[in-house]
């Protein structure tokens, strides 16, 4: 590949499957410019430095979710497929979420998802000082409950077996109830499997009861 081949969206795409593969720490200019055939000094007729970089790849990624629709009967409904949406997003590109949370994003594609999603909770009802809070706490629950699902220890076809390894650690004397439970997940009578959605609706059917 000559340099006259290369664009910013070409550059973009080729970093997204360096990071999605190795992570955004493996991301350098260099492994980039080598991905491309090119030198790596022709990188930076198309950006500035790596962090211009990053901002570009974090516009990628949120381009991936579904903003929600402007319509108040149904913000509930949309703020549940905004958040499934971002959460399926996150989990394709496991290095998104720790990135996106420590950094000032303000590309155009980040700034529409957050304008459009308290668009649709203004329509709702909400105020707009609530509306910031609302759309706060639920992207808390997503970027939370992603970070624990990348980074939990067992598979989910693994808690039986592992709750059966440790159950001599809680003895049902001096932890009953984290026995309890251990032995329902033995038994097969419960999976143990934490539920995305469990934690965001408790959020929007407590703000819907405020609401009314």
């Amino acid at each position: 590949m000559t340099q006259a081949k290369l664009s910013k969206e070409r550059i973009l795409l080729q970093a997204l499957t360096l990071a999605d593969s190795g992570g955004i720490e493996a991301l350098s200019m260099r492994k980039l410019a080598d991905a491309l055939g090119v030198k790596a000094m022709s990188l930076y007729n198309h950006f500035a430095n790596k962090d211009e970089i990053i901002d570009g790849l974090v516009e990628l990624v949120i381009a991936e979710i579904e903003v929600p629709e402007l319509a108040a009967d149904e913000w509930k409904t949309a703020m549940l497929v905004r958040a499934n949406s971002a959460h399926q997003a996150l989990l394709a590109h496991p290095w998104a979420t720790q990135t996106i949370v420590s950094r000032m994003n303000i590309g155009p594609n980040i700034l529409a998802y957050i304008d459009t999603t308290l668009g649709c909770l203004r329509k709702a009802g909400f105020s707009i000082d609530m509306a910031d809070h609302i759309w706060n706490a639920m992207d808390n629950h997503i970027y939370g409950f992603t970070l624990q699902e990348l980074n939990f220890p067992l598979q989910e076809d693994e808690y039986a077996e592992a709750a059966a390894g440790f159950i001599d650690m809680i003895p049902v004397d001096k932890y009953p109830h984290m026995n309890a439970l251990s032995r329902q997940v033995m038994a097969g009578k419960y999976n143990g499997i934490h539920d995305f959605e469990f934690g965001l609706t408790l959020i929007l059917n407590g703000l819907d009861k405020q609401l009314r």
